[in-house]
């Protein structure tokens, strides 16, 4: 699978029950390939390979992943850390036989690098910040999708 990743979460670290005092590590990262499809990618392991490949690419870069293991996702349980996709079935990482490898979007193909302004939800479900000021009152307590741009950034 070749695409950009639009999305990446920090490594996130778990007492493992296996194997009592020592710990297994998560990272998590959404990739594009096109407009319409995207999927989570999750990876599961040591310390040492979840940092070194959480380390090895950040959001905008291209990647090829090689031999995941395809799995069909928890859509409750795992959308409320990661991106909704498309698909029902996620991509997961095995440290003895998977590879991700990265590599220039213009090497692999310039039209990834303009999937990655792209935004992952439907056109028609968004608020933009002048709805919920106008409205705030009738939207309080709900979930909202909110489109926005930066404007600057500072300390």
């Amino acid at each position: 699978v070749i695409g950009v990743v639009i999305g990446k979460t920090d490594v996130r670290s778990f007492p493992d029950r296996k194997n009592i005092g020592s710990e297994r590590c998560t990272f998590n990262f959404t990739i594009r390939d096109s407009p319409t499809y995207f999927i989570n990618v999750q990876s599961w392991g040591r310390e040492e390979y979840i940092r070194s490949l959480a380390e090895s690419f950040r959001v905008g870069d291209c990647v090829t992943i090689e031999n995941p293991l395809i799995q069909s996702k928890e859509a409750e349980r795992e959308e409320k850390f990661n991106p909704v996709t498309p698909s029902c079935y996620k991509l997961l990482l095995s440290e003895n036989h998977s590879v991700v490898k990265t590599s220039s979007c213009f090497e692999t193909d310039t039209r990834l690098l303009s999937l990655l302004h792209l935004p992952v939800k439907d056109p028609q479900d968004y608020y933009s910040l002048g709805d919920i000021i106008a409205n705030g009152q009738s939207l309080n307590g709900r979930i909202l999708n909110v489109l926005a741009a930066v404007m600057s950034v500072s300390q």
